[in-house]
């Protein structure tokens, strides 16, 4: 192993032993501002639990953006010049602190939608993409921001669909596949900070990543899944971008589309949360929470596969 290997293994490992230990401090966080899930309606839980571990993958993500910026990680990522580094970081916090207050407080749906969009129009402006290809991977990033949080209702999902989505960029970058080195590094770090947070997750949730953690998770990735592709999405025709955008989306898009579909044909608003989506179907047919896990990451890694196998 050479010394980029090396200093990268170190930097995913100090990230894992990050989401490990920062957990329980948004954990008390939660508790003594009343941040709390309670149980009851199309929730699959029965105790009242914390709200807060997303704040402590934000924290930690944001340390990550300042590591990567800095010249002490050339020996890691030494073709990244970190310029779009920040713009995804002020983005990411926007999606963050919109899901935060939307914990503590409910907050209308289009408004959330507009800091959605408002953040991954920031995240990849400094990326030289067509501008048709642009507007459609700002709706992507905005719409994954959203379903990474509609597809969180049951332990260790989110952070395992998470976890699967970064590790792709990072095998993919290895196998040869056309993404930047830059995604590559972010994906290994971030999967296993993901890791570290949920060992408080699952099996037995102890927190929950909450609006402002599942969001974060779903624009970060595809944040920087765009960014990592962006030379492959920039000269594919559309309908190619189009497939490759909801093949890298992954059950979180489609369990999302087909949802708003639902809504739509019975006439009510399409953000109108209900107690159909996936993992609530699956519960219904009283498969255990642990295979319905391993089914439905399955399907999305298998979907992450042929995405890569497309590029």
């Amino acid at each position: 192993m050479d010394n980029s290997g090396i200093v990268l293994l170190a930097v995913a490992l100090a990230s894992f032993f990050w989401g490990g230990f920062v957990t329980p401090v948004a954990i008390g966080l939660a508790n003594r501002f009343r941040i709390l899930d309670a149980p009851g309606g199309r929730k699959v839980h029965s105790e009242i639990t914390p709200r807060g571990a997303g704040l402590g993958l934000w924290l930690g993500y944001l340390v990550l953006c300042l590591y990567y910026v800095t010249p002490a990680s050339e020996a890691v990522a030494a073709d990244v010049s970190g310029a779009y580094i920040p713009y995804v970081a002020t983005g990411a916090t926007l999606v963050f602190f919109g899901g935060y207050m939307d914990d503590m407080k409910s907050l209308p749906a289009l408004f959330r939608l507009l800091i959605h969009l408002l953040a991954a129009a920031l995240a990849i402006f400094t990326l030289e993409l067509p501008l048709l290809t642009y507007f459609v991977a700002v709706v992507w990033i905005a719409g994954v921001t959203s379903a990474y949080n509609f597809i969180d209702g049951i332990n260790g999902l989110c952070l395992s669909i998470f976890i699967a989505s970064s590790m792709a960029l990072f095998l993919m970058g290895i196998f040869g596949a056309p993404v930047s080195f830059s995604s590559m590094t972010f994906g290994v770090s971030l999967a296993a900070m993901a890791l570290g947070t949920m060992c408080w997750n699952f099996p037995k949730a102890h927190t929950f990543l909450g609006d402002g953690g599942s969001t974060l998770l779903g624009f970060i990735y595809s944040a920087h899944a765009v960014e990592g592709m962006s030379g492959t999405l920039g000269r594919v025709r559309f309908h190619e971008l189009i497939l490759l955008l909801v093949l890298f989306g992954g059950v979180p898009v489609l369990d999302t589309a087909f949802a708003f579909f639902r809504r739509i044909i019975k006439g009510k608003s399409p953000f109108l949360p209900d107690r159909a989506h996936l993992h609530h179907r699956l519960m219904d047919m009283k498969i255990p929470v642990f295979w319905a896990l391993i089914l439905i990451v399955t399907i999305h890694a298998l979907l992450l596969y042929v995405g890569a196998l497309y590029c």
